[in-house]
Formats: structure tokens, C-alpha cells, sequence
């Protein structure tokens, strides 16, 4: 009997370090769980940005290639010469307008060595005095600039620079003629650019073919080029016809060709700026390799400190110093009970308790985390198996959520988020689950579906929720949602393909315009 209650003794002597072992190892889980959230949150609006950035870059030099090829029609009917016409025609496009990149819209027509001085004193007929072709030298081939539109300031250069003298130029001019479509040049100097104050730039060539000949082939577009029409642009000007301002916190550099040098660099966000502000502990960057009518670049991106802060919520510490206390405060109420061994286990199991729920939800909207929703999306999966069934996975991103954070701070952004879970929870039946998976994204399980309009309904009526506005501290917000939905067993039966479909759906929806919905098998959409 002694030997019993020594041996209880000891086993009641360990019970405060027991609990405190176990506080402190839950209280880790919680910690990492809550660091690992916000580097994927970061990651994922880091991805954002840079594909947001080589597609604004595309579409803007396929608008570009567009307005060439207008002036490239027009010249089709008349002669390269007509001046008043390609003048009329530049005007009417309303460059500064519409096309705020561009430094010069120009025409260069092809010359040959036995045609040079015809051409020469041809232009001087027109009215150009002084025109004559340089550099100077004996070549086979030339390429004048014979206009430039805008003609005035810096564009009123001496017209009869030849292109075809400089590589870099003569290397696009001959991809353009050859494939008969349009193509960049590599980094150069404008030649309206004095070379002191010259910044890097690059030029679009559109060739430009005799009437009514046949260039369908390559040696039908050899043997019947006349010229081209060409744009000019500084790069600084053309990035910044993309933005307006650059993304803050993040730095972006482009270069010419596939290696990353200084000698290759066309573009970096801080030119013309302060010192670029260092990089953080958690620094993100990135090299994506692009091809540009015809023409490679490489862009650069990386993140700073400014960029690294807006995801840096300081959480970890908060719960990494709440839960120390906690698992400290647990094991002195175990030691300090002993002889009241079942009330403190009642404490320490609500303790624990309360440690597992903050490590399988959010902490400012107590909604599910990824965790605790990933393991109900597994136990639906497996009860539709079961049974034959379906359900619904719905992604939801808040529209226009940054600013409003970048512009009334993380508190107000804060109660938006707090007001949008409690709408979500409200509008949603009693048996679906409503998890919080990242800064502004949510998403919702909807369990045992009769058909996949009900899914849509329920969007549609989580859409009509967010758009309603919100006032945080007498000031009326107002947001609206993307959505995209994917149902079970049509669009996946595992947990990986139906977030990656919903995911998809979610950015089609954002591709579109924002503040809507879209099914991932494409089955019907809903727009508002």
C-alpha cells in the first residue's frame, strides 16, 4: 500500500510539467501555423504583382502594335512621302491621349546604294533643305527616317538618320520584314536623345510592302519591302503609362535580353528616386523571362521592407508570448491543486482546449483557418463517396480591399473584415462552413447539394451580403466580391483539384471585371 500511494505521488509530482509540456508544444503549433499564414499571404500577392505586371506589359505593346498597324494600312495606299496624310493621320490618333507612351510615330523608307542621291534631293523637294542621309559613308542599304510625328521639340532632329547603320535597329528591321509582323529593337538611344542626358529606349518596326504586290512568302517580302513605320519610346515613359505609379514595396527591374547585368538594364522602379529601401528578413524575389514581339526581356522582381511590413501583423509574438504565459499560469495551477486534482484537470482541459481552438481558427474573425477547414473538407469528401453525393467548394476574394487598408489603416480594414465573416455566417445555411484562409479571401463548403444552381443562388445571395456597405468610424465603406465555385464530383474528387478549380474561377471572375461569379466548369456565369 505505501509503495502504491509513493508511486501516485509520483506520478501527481509530474502532472505541472505534463501540462506544461503540452501548453508549450500547442502553443508552437499555433505560432507556426500563424507565421507560415502570413509568408503564404505575402507570396501570393508577390505572385499577383508580377503577373500583373508582365500582362499589363503585353497588352499595352499589343495596343501599341495595333496603332502601328493603322498607320501601317493607311500607307498602303498612298506613298511613303505623304507627309500631310501620315501628319493628319498621327494627329488624329491623339497621342498624349491615348497612347501617353509613345515618343515619336516616324516613317523610314528603304533606299538603295543607286537610288541614294535621287532620294536625297527627292526630299529636299518636299521642302527639307538641309536633309541629307548619316552618317555618312558608302553602304549597300539605307533607311532613313523621313518623318517623325510629332514634329516639334526634341522630334524636330534632322530628318535622314539611317537605322539600318545601327545593329540593334537593322536586327528589328529585318525581323519585321522577314516575318512580316511586328518587332521591337534591343536597348538603344533614341535619336532624338542628346547622349548626356539619354535614357534607354527601344523602337516597334512594322514593315511596310509596295501596292499591289504579294508579300505572303519571304522572298515576296524581301523583294517588295519599301520601308517601315516605327514608334519610339523611353522606357521610363512606357512603364509608366502602365501604372501610373509603381506597386509600393516592391522592386522592379526589366532588362534587355536574358541576362540580368547592369550593362542589359532598361528599367528599374527607382530611377530618378531616393535610395531603394533594403530588403527585410523575409525578402521574396523572382526573375520571369518574357517575349515581347519578337523580343526577349527579363523581368525582376523583389520585395522590400515596405512591401514585407503590410503582411507582418506581429501576431506570432502575441501568441508566442500569451501562450508561454498561459502554459507557465497552467503549471502553476496544476502544482498548486494537486490536492484538487479533478478541478484542475477541468481547468487545464478547458486551457487546452481553448489553445486547440486559436490553433484551428482565425484570430480576428474566429472563423476556421485552412487547417480546421481543410479537415471538414475532407470529412465531406468522403461522407459524398459514401453516399453518392455532392457539394459545393466556393473561393471568395474582397474587391478593392487594399486600399482601404492602404488609405484608413489595418484597424478599419480590420472591422471590415470582422463584418464581412458575420455577414458570410449569417447568409450561409446552418450546415455549411465558412473559413478565412488569407488576408481578405474566404472560403465556403456547401455541404450535401441537391444541384449546382443551388450553389450559384447561394453566391449569388454572399454577393448581395459584401456589396452592402459598412460605416467604421463614421465613414461609409463599400466593397464588393469575386467568387468561383466548384462542385463535387464534376469539377474534382479530391481536395487538391477542386481548390485548384475554384481557385481558377475565382481569378477568371477578377479577369473579368470583379464583383461576380464563375463556375468552374464553365457550366453558367453570373454577372452583376
Amino acid at each position: 500500500m505505501d509503495e502504491y500511494r509513493t508511486r501516485a505521488a509520483a506520478l501527481l509530482s509530474l502532472l505541472p510539467w505534463l501540462a506544461l509540456l503540452a501548453s508549450l508544444g500547442t502553443t508552437w503549433l499555433v505560432w507556426d501555423h500563424e507565421r507560415n499564414s502570413a509568408n503564404n499571404e505575402m507570396r501570393s500577392q508577390f505572385n499577383f504583382a508580377l503577373r500583373e505586371t508582365v500582362s499589363r506589359i503585353e497588352q499595352r505593346v499589343a495596343a501599341y502594335e495595333q496603332m502601328l498597324r493603322g498607320v501601317q494600312s493607311m500607307l498602303a495606299t498612298t506613298s511613303l512621302k505623304n507627309r500631310k496624310a501620315v501628319h493628319d493621320y498621327i494627329e488624329s490618333l491623339q497621342l498624349d491621349a491615348n497612347f501617353s507612351g509613345v515618343q515619336v510615330i516616324g516613317v523610314v523608307e528603304l533606299v538603295t546604294a543607286q537610288d541614294k542621291t535621287r532620294h536625297e534631293a527627292a526630299m529636299r523637294q518636299l521642302g527639307l533643305a538641309d536633309y541629307r542621309i548619316e552618317p555618312a559613308g558608302e553602304r549597300k542599304i539605307y533607311a532613313p527616317v523621313i518623318q517623325r510625328e510629332p514634329y516639334f521639340g526634341r522630334n524636330r532632329t534632322n530628318l535622314g538618320f539611317d537605322a539600318w547603320s545601327e545593329p540593334r535597329r537593322q536586327e528589328a528591321m529585318i525581323r519585321a520584314r522577314d516575318s512580316g509582323m511586328a518587332a521591337i529593337s534591343g536597348k538603344v538611344r533614341l535619336a532624338v536623345d542628346d547622349a548626356s542626358t539619354a535614357t534607354p529606349g527601344f523602337i516597334m518596326y512594322l514593315p511596310v510592302f509596295a501596292h499591289d504586290q504579294p508579300h505572303d512568302n519571304l522572298a515576296q517580302r524581301r523583294a517588295h519591302l519599301v520601308g517601315w513605320v516605327f514608334a519610339s519610346f523611353h522606357m521610363n515613359d512606357f512603364m509608366a503609362s502602365l501604372y501610373g505609379r509603381q506597386p509600393s514595396g516592391l522592386a522592379l527591374s526589366i532588362y534587355d535580353e536574358v541576362d540580368p547585368t547592369e550593362a542589359a538594364l532598361i528599367y528599374r522602379s527607382t530611377d530618378g528616386k531616393e535610395k531603394p529601401e533594403p530588403a527585410g528578413k523575409n525578402t521574396l524575389s523572382t526573375i520571369e523571362y518574357m517575349v515581347v514581339a519578337g523580343h526577349n526581356w527579363t523581368v525582376s522582381l523583389s520585395t522590400q521592407q515596405q512591401f514585407e511590413k503590410l503582411y507582418d501583423r506581429d501576431t506570432d509574438f502575441v501568441i508566442a508570448a500569451a501562450g508561454t504565459c498561459l502554459s507557465f499560469a497552467l503549471a502553476a495551477l496544476v502544482w498548486l491543486l494537486l490536492n484538487g486534482r479533478s478541478r484542475a484537470l477541468r481547468l487545464a482541459a478547458r486551457m487546452t482546449e481553448k489553445l486547440r481552438h486559436m490553433a484551428q481558427h482565425d484570430l480576428l474573425t474566429g472563423l476556421p483557418n485552412r487547417a480546421l477547414f481543410s479537415d471538414r473538407l475532407q470529412q465531406e469528401l468522403a461522407r459524398a463517396k459514401r453516399l453518392n453525393g455532392q457539394f459545393a467548394l466556393i473561393f471568395l476574394d474582397l474587391d478593392h480591399f487594399k486600399p482601404i487598408n492602404d488609405n484608413f489603416g489595418h484597424a478599419v480594414g480590420d472591422q471590415l473584415l470582422l463584418e464581412m465573416a458575420q455577414r458570410l455566417r449569417t447568409t450561409v445555411r446552418a450546415a455549411d462552413t465558412v473559413g478565412r484562409i488569407g488576408g481578405d479571401e474566404f472560403v465556403i463548403l456547401m455541404t450535401e447539394l441537391t444541384d449546382a444552381s443551388d450553389a450559384l443562388s447561394l453566391a449569388e445571395k454572399i454577393c448581395e451580403a459584401v456589396r452592402q456597405p459598412v460605416t467604421v468610424n463614421g465613414v461609409e465603406q463599400r466593397v464588393s466580391c469575386s467568387l468561383g465555385i466548384a462542385i463535387y464530383p464534376t469539377d474534382g474528387i479530391d481536395e487538391i483539384t477542386l481548390t485548384k478549380r475554384a481557385d481558377a474561377a475565382m481569378y477568371r471572375t477578377k479577369e473579368n471585371g470583379r464583383d461576380g461569379i464563375e463556375l468552374a466548369a464553365r457550366m453558367t456565369s453570373s454577372r452583376f
